[in-house]
């Protein structure tokens, strides 16, 4: 018999939270043969991850997971094997209850946000008893042996190479989502949140004696990116305009195995959140990181944790010229 999963999902990111339990789920199912369920508070966040997803249904099987829309009056469901918290969602009162019934005893994990940050190692895997007598323990993602490593699928780094090398595949793909590129541009992916820097950062491009040629998914970028090209309209998918050096194209959301290989296809990645972030490292171009802003800036120590690994090797002058343009664009 199958193990059963449960995955609860609050979305709170736009699509990083929903995308990486998307993605773990559907690995369970397709590498490990787990029955699971995806319980989310946002299926038109979903939606805009699975097109072929309903907006409504209450239940809805998509590639063998059970995607359930998590209700606001919480109805009573089995109980399965393995419980996921991701990112610090609070469970439903009458679900923990009803855990608490559970004969044999289910494991609990919180899935918490990924880091660098050395505090990460020494947590993962700790237990955190609860006041109704369960226990639900921490699970930390991170890039040591120590932590709960990073989400990848089997064969997904012999995908990326047979992909990467192949130039026939590369261009038919480009092509199909409407991108012609001059031979010698850089092709350059954003898919980042607002930001005030990002004016100066294009006029630089836009001045260059190289061109440019800009990949931006539809997103939260798109406002800086209208007013720096000054036009009157919303920005949307299908909209090209040459400035300079600087060809700007706003690609449609696509769905996570079409951004891979628009990861995979650019000679740099600008990226955001945590399901992103990870799949720019799988592709292995160099990228930038936008990381998820926190008060009081919280998040720069992460930030700069990261760095540190990430500009491990370089030249003296690569790391610092990397490390300037991270921190000024994460300021």
């Amino acid at each position: 018999m199958k193990a059963s999963w449960d995955i609860f999902c609050s979305v709170v990111d736009n699509y990083g939270d929903a995308g990486v339990t998307w993605r773990l789920a559907r690995q369970l199912v397709a590498e490990h043969g787990l029955q699971v369920r995806l319980w989310i508070d946002d299926l038109s966040a979903f939606v805009r991850l699975c097109p072929g997803a309903h907006p409504q249904a209450r239940q809805q099987w998509q590639e063998g997971v059970s995607v359930c829309q998590w209700p606001t009056e919480w109805l009573n469901t089995d109980i399965p094997d393995v419980v996921i918290e991701a990112f610090a969602c609070r469970l439903p009162t009458r679900y923990t209850e009803a855990m608490l019934q559970r004969s044999p005893r289910l494991l609990w994990l919180n899935l918490d946000y990924l880091s660098a940050e050395d505090w990460v190692s020494g947590c993962h895997g700790l237990p955190s008893p609860q006041s109704n007598g369960l226990k639900k323990f921490f699970f930390f993602p991170g890039f040591s042996e120590a932590t709960g490593g990073l989400l990848r699928e089997k064969n997904l780094i012999e995908q990326r190479q047979a992909f990467q090398q192949n130039s026939a595949a590369r261009q038919a793909f480009l092509s199909g989502l409407g991108i012609e590129a001059l031979a010698d541009a850089r092709l350059i992916s954003v898919f980042a949140y607002e930001n005030p820097a990002l004016g100066s950062w294009l006029d630089a491009l836009a001045s260059d004696s190289r061109p440019t040629h800009l990949l931006v998914p539809e997103g939260r970028i798109l406002g800086d990116l209208q007013r720096w090209l000054g036009t009157k309209d919303s920005l949307r998918a299908g909209f090209i305009q040459a400035c300079g050096g600087l060809t700007v194209q706003v690609l449609p959301f696509i769905r996570q195995e079409l951004y891979d290989q628009l990861l995979w296809s650019c000679d740099f990645n600008i990226v955001r959140g945590e399901d992103s972030f990870v799949r720019a490292q799988w592709a292995g171009r160099p990228m930038l990181w936008h990381i998820y802003q926190q008060e009081d800036d919280a998040h720069l120590p992460k930030l700069d944790a990261f760095l540190t690994l990430y500009l491990a090797g370089l030249s003296l002058a690569a790391a610092q010229a990397l490390n300037q343009f991270w921190q000024r664009w994460n300021v």
